[in-house]
């Protein structure tokens, strides 16, 4: 079993080039284990964990509903905004500066071969990362991602998460709102749960901003011990 990652930081880039990237190397990963099965080899098979920054983008998870945009296209421009419908789980979610996304490309049978197990030590990762910055956060029964104040009125969501796996692969992964302008999530239903808000790293904390990079580390370092692996960088985060 392979439990190096790789890990790329994109910058800042359009979502439908990140998400064009992402599947290249899905589908590379898939064919590779189909073709070593195929030959009955035992050749590794890679791990990728992909940051990257979106402009401002809307998207809307395969079993998604439109409503949840309150937006029509002509004011989507007027924003300064995209929409796509995406092939992960989940409903709509906003994407945009500030916000730190996350996505994991990993053949789970290098680690473990639950679906289930593998949302809930994402959330586990950023709720670890929240606790260094003295922040406690929860899951939410029922809705996936990371929450804060969950059961009471005050509750809101910090990290919104959608993944799709095929052939044990996982791409799409987790989006954390560190520095986020929150007035974006007024035009959407956020993962089409009315009457819950949500939240910034900066907001909770009382300050102008957060360093990214920072959190990154921290990100890293959390899936580091949970996933037991090693991540190979260009870029030093831990």
């Amino acid at each position: 079993m392979n439990k190096v990652i790789q890990v790329e930081d994109l910058g800042i880039k359009d979502y439908n080039e990140t998400w064009a990237y992402q599947e290249a190397i899905f589908k590379s990963i898939v064919d590779f284990k189909i073709r070593n099965r195929r030959e009955e080899t035992q050749l590794e098979t890679p791990n990728y964990f992909l940051f990257v920054e979106h402009p401002h983008v809307y998207t809307l998870g395969k079993s998604g509903d439109m409503t949840n945009l309150l937006l029509s296209e002509k004011q989507l421009e007027a924003k300064g905004a995209t929409f796509y419908k995406i092939n992960r789980g989940g409903d709509i979610t906003y994407h945009g500066p500030g916000q730190i996304v996350g996505y994991p490309i990993l053949d789970l049978e290098n680690f473990f071969t639950d679906i289930h197990k593998y949302l809930r030590f994402l959330e586990e990762v950023i709720i670890l990362t929240l606790r260094e910055y003295g922040i406690e956060s929860s899951r939410s029964e029922g809705e996936t991602g990371v929450w804060l104040d969950v059961g009471t009125p005050f509750a809101r969501k910090i990290c919104a998460m959608g993944v799709r796996a095929s052939r044990w692969v996982t791409m799409h992964g987790l989006a954390l709102n560190v520095n986020v302008d929150l007035g974006y999530f007024d035009h959407i239903i956020p993962c089409g749960i009315k009457g819950k808000a949500v939240t910034s790293l900066n907001i909770e904390l009382g300050v102008s901003a957060v360093d990214e990079v920072e959190v990154k580390g921290k990100i890293l370092k959390h899936f580091q011990n949970l996933f037991a692996c090693t991540f190979v960088s260009e870029k030093q985060y831990l």
